[in-house]
């Protein structure tokens, strides 16, 4: 009897280097003194406050970044913005009380609170020259935001959306509301810009105008672009104006967690070691279990890829441009806290203040920042499937 031969057998080679990660790769061009230089420039614009030329030359200055940086369909979104009439002196608004232990978005407060509020006074900018660069106020008329798109390969018909609010209020920079996520937004843009990166699908990268007045950018470009989507213009060019939304991602003031305030109401002065990034979705929108998916994608992708401070999920997302979205689309937003139980609890002093302030940060400060740009570039290259050529 012939016994069949055996297949000869050829030793596995184990020498051949794993494929490089391209994520590790991208991570590797996003750098704390660029992201810092992102939000000097634009402090030099004072507080942005919508419906001013500084806000104007402000949204000018992203635009040219946004060119130099290679990313493609720089456009920019206009609409009409009416400044309220200023309401009578004794003219109040009868409101229902409220439960004080509650906070915005569901959430509920705990533990010690410290006085929130918008600072209106010019004279607490103890800097003369701010003071003159903040000193034209709003007028109605029309608005401009600027947003531009890294167009995917295989899927250029879907995109997810990032988004930051350039604007800001209170007499300062607006350096880290929203200084820190714009400049968030514009890293991310130059990096996935760059002509060796590919997506599969598109992103859209938004910097917003009027967040303070109520979200009012955002809700222009849902109003305006929400039926376009998925559209193909002209018909057989594979160009699709607006690819139908994935997702949309916030950011919203990325720098300051120096932990629950004092019984005096003072905070730590340097950011706490046990610091995060705060991902929220909101629980009761019409895509909460998407929205809590795609929360999880960006913790987990903290997890693995930001080197400082981790990353937490809520449920109470509120007050931010991802609320036009959130019954849309899956939609989350990135702060430096809780947006209703720690920021509503005083735990910036810095925020709507005179003191939100380019200086006012450290570089610990600072990185908290970064590694929110390294928790979104992470989640994002993967859900879009980055590659590098």
């Amino acid at each position: 009897m012939l016994l069949a031969a055996a297949a000869p057998a050829f030793a596995q080679d184990t020498t051949r280097a794993p494929a490089p990660d391209p994520i590790a790769q991208l991570l590797t061009r996003l750098d704390l003194e660029r992201y810092k230089a992102t939000i000097k420039g634009l402090t030099q614009f004072g507080d942005r406050r919508q419906g001013t030329a500084r806000n104007r030359a402000a949204v000018d200055w992203i635009e040219q970044q946004l060119r130099s940086y290679g990313c493609s369909d720089v456009s920019r979104l206009t609409y009409d913005f009416q400044v309220p009439p200023p309401r009578a002196p004794g003219d109040t608004v009868p409101r229902p009380a409220r439960d004080t232990t509650r906070g915005a978005g569901g959430s509920r407060y705990r533990g010690i609170r410290a006085h929130t509020g918008v600072n209106t006074d010019s004279l607490r900018q103890p800097d003369a020259a701010l003071r003159k660069l903040d000193t034209e106020q709003s007028v109605s008329g029309a608005r401009q935001e600027v947003y531009c798109t890294k167009v995917g390969t295989a899927h250029p018909e879907e995109m997810y959306i990032i988004g930051g609010h350039m604007d800001g209020i209170g007499w300062g920079e607006a350096a880290n509301d929203d200084g820190s996520g714009t400049a968030i937004v514009m890293e991310l843009a130059r990096i996935f810009s760059s002509p060796d990166v590919q997506t599969e699908r598109s992103i859209r990268f938004a910097l917003w105008n009027n967040e303070e007045t109520g979200l009012n950018g955002a809700r222009a470009y849902v109003a305006q672009r929400e039926a376009l989507q998925g559209k193909e213009d002209p018909a057989g060019s594979r160009r699709y104006p607006e690819p139908k939304w994935l997702g949309m991602i916030q950011h919203d003031m990325m720098l300051f967690d120096h932990g629950m305030p004092r019984a005096d109401g003072t905070l730590s002065p340097e950011q706490r070691p046990e610091a995060d990034v705060n991902i929220e979705f909101q629980s009761s929108s019409k895509f909460s279990a998407d929205a809590q998916r795609l929360a999880w994608t960006f913790q987990q992708a903290n997890e693995k890829y930001a080197t400082d401070y981790p990353a937490s999920v809520g449920a109470h997302m509120t007050n931010t441009d991802s609320g036009p979205f959130q019954d849309l689309v899956p939609a989350i937003s990135l702060r430096e806290n809780e947006r209703g139980a720690q920021i509503g609890a005083g735990w910036d002093p810095n925020w709507h203040q005179p003191t939100d302030r380019y200086t006012t940060y450290s570089d610990k400060d600072f990185r908290l920042g970064l590694n929110a740009a390294q928790t979104t570039l992470a989640a994002i290259a993967q859900l879009v499937g980055a590659t590098i050529k």
